[in-house]
């Protein structure tokens, strides 16, 4: 797949989580995410975006395949999960996320989401880091 022309992102806010998660979708526990839906809309249905990890590197090819809007307290037990972090548990999500939305400035108890699921379309080889390269 010819990837280098997509538009490109990392998960989180910095480095370390953009690694955390990006290593989760590798592995395929991350299969959604979400974001505060005054940031905009950022994907449709069928795009496909590299994403990228900490350092920048590409990683993989995303495509999303679901695409709501909901408050904070309607996400459910089966997205919490399919985001893939900490225990999975809709009680991990709502602590890990509240935090973050909070260091971003955003939190509201009724904030408005957008709820992305996702597909992996293709992985991309970490760069070597050998002499000479």
């Amino acid at each position: 797949m010819d990837w280098q022309g997509l538009e490109s992102f990392s998960f989180g806010d910095n480095p370390t989580l953009a690694d955390e998660l990006a290593e989760l979708v590798l592995v395929g526990k991350k299969t959604a995410t979400c974001w505060a839906a005054c940031e905009g809309l950022l994907t449709e249905i069928s795009k496909r975006m590299v994403m990228r990890d900490g350092a920048g590197h590409s990683r993989a090819v995303i495509e999303t395949i679901e695409l709501t809007q909901r408050r904070f307290p309607e996400v459910d037990a089966a997205f919490a999960y399919d985001e893939g972090e900490g225990d999975r548990t809709l009680s991990y999500w709502r602590k890990a996320h509240e935090t973050y939305f909070t260091r971003l400035g955003q939190f509201a108890p009724d904030m408005l989401l957008y709820c992305e699921r996702f597909r992996v379309v293709e992985i991309i080889d970490p760069p070597t880091n050998q002499p000479g390269q």
